[in-house]
């Protein structure tokens, strides 16, 4: 049996019934190709082969990829040793759409999103598990605690839904946090008139000095677009209570 390593934060899902529960929460009405991010022991992986799509894994931990080997022999898969995050995803799909699903490492989950964003035009569809707390933050709307920088540019691109929350006690070992099932289903590639990377500037500047108005916080980059008139409404008020969409409209005056 594969040992749970603690650099990889691997928490092993040992409830099928839960993996079931979230194979069956991606829809993929297309039948698109599905990668699988850090399969570890199998458990949804179970669930995810023999299906009408092809499938591939990506799995960093060597004696995980020794594990998936021997216990799916069929080679009903495709199977990198690799890291996600440094994967070069175009060349393993070959350009082509596909959706994500995985129990999703805590300690990198965030940056996850963010190459899944990075790759929006590919990724149609993501069901995974994660921490409860990041879970709620992606799905949040503007005026709570927990809406931030993921909240926002998630849901710019991909329709956002909190599936099920799921106990610490279904992991071997427990986590000492709970978890949760999300789905994005993908409703635009890009926005018109607007770069990705300015948009990303904005809402990360923004939020990282969230306690001040966005005139304050965006105070810099003010100061270099001249033809700004910060005594529009947005300017008096704070990141968390703009929008997603009016995310845009903000980027669009300070850029345009």
């Amino acid at each position: 049996m594969v040992k749970p390593k603690k650099y990889l934060g691997q928490h092993f899902l040992k409830d099928k019934n839960i993996a079931e529960k979230i194979a069956k929460s991606l829809k993929n009405l297309n039948n698109l190709p599905v990668m699988e991010i850090g399969p570890g022991t199998g458990v949804l992986t179970k669930f995810l082969v023999g299906k009408s799509y092809p499938l591939i894994l990506i799995e960093i931990d060597e004696e995980s990829v020794d594990f998936l080997k021997t216990s799916f022999p069929d080679g009903s898969f495709e199977l990198y040793n690799a890291d996600f995050l440094k994967l070069d995803i175009i060349r393993v799909v070959n350009n082509n759409k596909f959706c994500v699903i995985g129990n999703f490492p805590y300690n990198i989950s965030s940056q996850i999103f963010f190459k899944i964003l990075e790759n929006r035009t590919l990724i149609e569809e993501t069901v995974c598990m994660l921490q409860k707390e990041v879970a709620e933050r992606i799905c949040s709307i503007e005026g709570s605690k927990e809406y931030g920088i993921l909240s926002v540019l998630i849901q710019l691109y991909y329709k956002t839904e909190f599936l099920f929350s799921v106990s610490e006690k279904v992991f071997f070992p427990p986590p000492k946090v709970k978890s949760a099932v999300i789905r994005l289903t993908k409703y635009r590639d890009e926005i018109e008139e607007v770069k990705f990377e300015n948009l990303l500037l904005i809402v990360k500047t923004a939020f990282n000095q969230r306690r001040k108005t966005l005139r304050n916080a965006l105070k810099l980059l003010l100061c270099e677009k001249k033809h700004i008139d910060d005594n529009h409404h947005f300017f008096d008020k704070r990141a968390e209570q703009l929008s997603p969409e009016e995310f845009i409209l903000l980027t669009k005056m300070i850029f345009n």
